[in-house]
């Protein structure tokens, strides 16, 4: 092979990859400065600091909660959103009469802003008039009103709930595209062995899927990490702090107490600690796949 057809990918990739790396590498880099200096609430730099950043952050009872519900938060989510995407992309995968009709339904929550849908369910789980207070009631559930969002064991689940909602229309998306891949020959060869429903699941759908499993549990890990809108738009974090995730701690950190440098050292270790697990998942996905 001629060599320039060797270097010539390497050339036409070459600008895309530094314009990606300026634009991640230079603001991780601004962070990187902030972080290790004196900041006053106006983000000017007063001088080196050192890592008291990083040490008054950990020093904040409230940013090991924040920690331990982001986890709580990202597994809850991705792994409710893989378990429950599944079923509807098969239904949606057959052939039936209205398939496109209820596609575009699946899909539509995914079409509305974030923030209008967490505005929505703040005003379906209000303790008063909420809708969901009265649908329970009109069932003979509930006979007195509950306050979904007044306390952190009612409104941190009901905030995982609705993320689960809302990750299913771009996990069944990916799903629907690895299903559609798969030969159908396979499956007919499977009939005629006498393989039912759940063993050509197991056997064929399931092994076939698995990349895209894993893409869909990296981009959502990715993206659910950093989900700021949910929790803001509902209870900012309250009551009490009892529903924030680093995210919404990050936010409050920087712009409702002014400590820059503190929302810059922690912005650092939020960007190593899902580099960290990305990278984990991707390298066990890949060693998976050649075993």
């Amino acid at each position: 092979m001629h060599r320039s057809a060797l270097i010539n990918p390497y050339v036409l990739v070459l600008p895309g990859f530094l314009l990606a790396a300026f634009i991640i590498l230079w603001p991780l880099y601004q962070l990187g400065v902030i972080s290790l200096s004196e900041v006053n609430r106006f983000g000017q730099l007063k001088g080196f600091a050192g890592l008291e950043n990083y040490l008054a952050v950990f020093a904040d009872p409230d940013f090991l909660g924040a920690l331990w519900r982001t986890f709580v938060w990202t597994f809850g989510i991705v792994i409710g959103a893989l378990v429950v995407a599944m079923p509807v992309a098969l239904i949606l995968n057959e052939d039936f009469y209205g398939r496109s009709v209820a596609r575009v339904i699946v899909m539509l929550p995914w079409a509305v802003s974030l923030p209008m849908t967490a505005i929505i369910w703040r005003w379906a789980l209000n303790g008063q008039s909420g809708m969901l207070n009265s649908g329970l009631r009109d069932l003979g559930v509930l006979d007195h009103n509950i306050q979904w969002l007044a306390q952190a064991s009612t409104a941190f689940p009901m905030q995982i709930l609705i993320g689960i909602l809302v990750t299913i229309p771009f996990t069944t998306t990916i799903y629907l595209g690895g299903l559609s891949s798969i030969p159908t020959d396979l499956y007919e060869a499977a009939r005629l062995e006498g393989a039912g429903r759940w063993q050509m699941f197991r056997e064929i759908t399931l092994p076939l899927m698995r990349p895209f499993v894993n893409i869909s549990v990296v981009l959502n890990v990715i993206y659910v990490f950093n989900s700021f809108p949910i929790i803001w738009a509902t209870t900012q974090g309250g009551p009490a702090n009892s529903t924030d995730i680093l995210v919404t701690y990050l936010y409050k950190l920087a712009f409702r107490y002014g400590k820059l440098g503190e929302a810059s050292g922690l912005s650092i270790m939020m960007f190593a600690l899902l580099l960290f697990f990305t990278l984990l998942y991707v390298v066990l996905a890949v060693r998976g796949d050649e075993e």
